[in-house]
């Protein structure tokens, strides 16, 4: 006679009595007993034999539940030509179906693909394949969204079994995004292996356990005879999802960590800055395309900034009028005090660390800033009008480009990236410059994180600054597509329950 936990004398027993594997779920609802409980059972002991079947769910998405309980917009045009005598007008549709004009625009394309009807100028017709759909009735695609709208869930490998052709439904729906959202899913189904049908036939008793070790029990000596319940922690277990920080808001908090750990102190600033130490302090001419309205975000109120002392501003003008004492000969142009003085929505966050340069440009120094910026960008797969940087500053009279590009290497890989390259670029207040680009693999392209480069003469000496000045400005939401393999910035930004609650913060 064997003695067996309690719980593991109850699911071994129940097992006994089968003769078909059966699944974990059913298990658990037929012993009364938490699913993680019997699951712990059947996978942790060798009398038990566990079968994993991987499986599809499928549920209707975003676009697939208004679509339930009612027939496709299609099939709705469909029916209404055939009862108008075969054609219609499209400005008629919406009358004869009930759809809005947009949905009529949208399901042409459905028509003309499913061989339906087909279109002259503002005329449809029907086909005789329409016609054959009417006499058909509901297709796979169809009777899969009202199935799923009737039951909720669907496994894919049991949709045969309600009359659907799986594999032709997905075909005419791979069009579809957002009508059925599938997850993989992994079925595991149980019985008595050889050894636990032995081990039952030679008996089995129940045992207690003690599930907590107490100071009662060691002072008496009485956990010497107990049968304390093992714990394995790799054994599946449900699913918790606590409050968390979004999966965008721990890339910065890596960051911070970064820089922190690389010796940087962090600094902050105003959204709002000066157009003086957003273009002008940078060496940036004021009649650059990078300052015009299509690329700014000008404040209507206030309508100037104040500008730092006198001296400062003095020098930064003799810079861009001559090359003042730089060496240079500067942009050749009348610097325009009130344009320096106009707000901007920052652009880039080096408007920050070129403040903090001017506040104390003695070496040596290492600061950084995490913080949004703003542009008016045309919105795409890596460009949003509001976006967040690092940007980084070291003062350092041993400083060279070979120690930026040490640093930034440094970065990207405690940021976990192995493919990085570094290549010349241009920028006016940077020399020499490179851009930073991460390979991406789901593109099969290089794609470009930010830039950097040694500060020039005309942007430190200014400022009172005669040493070596590292700079870089990196985007954060690029690091962060690589890091959640997205495709595009604006997943960061919505949302999506789901993702966020299953999104792995800690690798």
């Amino acid at each position: 006679m064997k003695r067996v936990p309690e719980v593991d004398y109850r699911v071994l027993k129940a097992l006994a009595d089968r003769n078909e594997p059966v699944g974990i779920d059913a298990l658990a609802e037929e012993l009364a007993l938490d699913q993680a409980q019997v699951a712990a059972v059947c996978i942790g002991r060798d009398e038990v034999d566990v079968d994993e079947e991987d499986h599809v769910e499928l549920r209707l998405g975003s676009k697939g539940k208004p679509l339930g309980g009612k027939k496709l917009p299609e099939r709705a045009i469909v029916e209404a030509l055939s009862a108008a005598g075969g054609s219609a007008e499209l400005k008629q549709l919406p009358e004869l179906t009930g759809l809005e004009q947009k949905e009529v625009g949208q399901s042409l394309r459905w028509l003309k693909q499913k061989g339906w009807a087909t279109q002259d100028k503002t005329t449809l017709a029907i086909t005789d394949g329409g016609k054959q759909a009417i006499s058909d009735g509901e297709g796979d695609d169809e009777k899969l969204i009202g199935k799923l709208h009737e039951l909720g869930t669907i496994e894919d490998d049991q949709a045969t079994n309600l009359g659907i052709d799986i594999a032709l439904a997905r075909t005419l729906l791979s069009g579809r995004k957002g009508v059925v959202d599938e997850k993989p899913r992994t079925r595991r189904r149980v019985r008595l292996s050889t050894e636990g049908k032995a081990v039952v036939r030679g008996g089995i008793e129940a045992q207690a356990q003690v599930n907590q070790l107490t100071s009662e029990m060691l002072r008496t000596g009485e956990w010497r005879a107990a049968a304390l319940r093992p714990y394995d922690v790799t054994l599946p277990a449900q699913e918790v999802y606590p409050a968390k920080e979004h999966p965008l808001v721990s890339v910065f908090q890596s960051t911070r960590r970064v820089f922190l750990e690389l010796g940087f102190s962090e600094i902050v600033s105003s959204f709002v800055e000066s157009s003086f130490w957003d273009f002008d302090a940078l060496f940036q001419p004021q009649d650059h395309p990078a300052r015009d309205m299509q690329d700014t975000f000008y404040i209507a109120q206030p309508q100037t900034c104040r500008l730092p002392d006198g001296e400062v501003v003095d020098r930064v003008r003799h810079t861009h009028e001559d090359g003042g004492d730089t060496g240079g000969v500067g942009w050749r142009y009348r610097w325009d005090e009130s344009m320096a003085k106009r707000p901007v929505l920052r652009t880039h966050t080096t408007a920050a660390t070129i403040r903090a340069l001017a506040e104390d440009p003695n070496p040596p120094r290492k600061v950084f800033i995490v913080g949004p910026v703003f542009r008016r960008e045309t919105v795409d797969y890596k460009h949003l009008p509001v976006f967040h940087q690092v940007d980084g500053v070291i003062i350092d009279d041993r400083a060279t480009f070979a120690t930026l590009l040490g640093t930034l290497r440094a970065f990207y890989e405690k940021m976990g990236f192995e493919r990085f390259q570094f290549r010349p670029a241009f920028f006016p207040y940077t020399e020499p410059s490179v851009e930073v680009f991460v390979w991406s693999e789901k593109k099969k392209d290089w794609v470009e994180m930010g830039g950097a480069g040694m500060f020039r003469p005309e942007v430190t000496q200014p400022l009172g600054c005669t040493s070596p000045v590292l700079a870089w400005g990196l985007g954060l939401e690029r690091l962060a597509m690589f890091r959640y393999e997205l495709s595009s910035i604006g997943e960061l930004y919505r949302a999506r329950l789901g993702w966020l609650k299953d999104t792995v913060l800690c690798r």
